[in-house]
């Protein structure tokens, strides 16, 4: 009769359980990967072919017991570098929808609102517009390999161990804050200035000529402004969704 001792079953096991871990936990949080329209099975099964063909490129794996406390605390590092890679990501996109909040606020458009099931709250239809570019964008750029590359290096940078707060402290995500207002800005800043032009202008005209209602004038010249500088400042979008991007996988990739 065959018997496995439980140090060679998770001799056998650890090299694809801690990734599989790690990549699955990345799914649940991560753009595109945690839409809904992907079945949980498909993404617990994408998870267990990312973990087996990494192999090759990950370092070895430690062997933690089961029953050990080590094996919470593994648990725990896995699932909280995936989950921070994840919302490292989504942050990139907060902050592509906050400068189409502030762009739908110049444009007058902020009061048209949609409810956004993913954020579970109300968002602006620019803001919702803006979102839906970036997701196109992130695809498009090979965005989805771009995390998937940086959840296989972090093994490199935060192996599998049991001090999982030391993990959560080496990231240093607070870093990304300031990222997320400056860039939304950097993005809205065109447009902003844009606009700032027309109502200037516009209240100009409202001082030449008081007779002229521009209540009834300034909103359509808003907001067909608005449309053209959008249309004409869209390809800008790449280059500081990149940036952002890239800046995201240097937290998790080694230096």
């Amino acid at each position: 009769m065959i018997t496995f001792s439980e140090a060679q079953i998770m001799a056998w096991l650890s090299p694809v359980l801690w990734p599989f871990l790690r990549v699955l936990a990345l799914f649940s949080v991560a753009p595109v990967f945690s839409m809904r329209v992907i079945p949980v099975r498909s993404r617990v099964a994408l998870a267990f072919l990312i973990a087996v063909c990494a192999q090759a490129v990950l370092p070895p794996a430690p062997v933690i017991s089961v029953n050990g406390p080590e094996a919470l605390g593994a648990v725990l590092q896995q699932m909280g570098v995936g989950v921070a890679i994840g919302f490292a990501v989504r942050l990139v996109f907060a902050a592509v929808e906050l400068a189409g909040e502030v762009i739908g606020l110049q444009m007058g458009l902020n009061f048209a609102s949609f409810f956004d099931p993913t954020s579970n709250a109300q968002v602006s239809a620019v803001a919702r517009f803006f979102g839906n570019m970036a997701l196109l964008l992130f695809v498009v750029i090979n965005g989805h390999l771009l995390v998937l590359m940086a959840v296989v290096k972090s093994f490199e940078r935060f192996p599998v161990q049991g001090h999982w707060l030391e993990a959560v402290g080496q990231m240093r995500l607070h870093e990304l804050g300031s990222s997320l207002f400056a860039s939304a800005l950097w993005i809205a800043l065109p447009m902003v200035v844009l606009l700032l032009f027309v109502n200037l202008t516009l209240g100009i005209i409202s001082r030449v000529a008081p007779q002229m209602n521009i209540y009834a004038v300034g909103f359509p010249v808003t907001l067909t402004v608005g449309l053209l500088g959008i249309a004409a400042t869209l390809p800008l979008l790449e280059q500081p969704m990149l940036a952002l991007l890239q800046q995201v996988i240097d937290l998790f990739a080694p230096l």
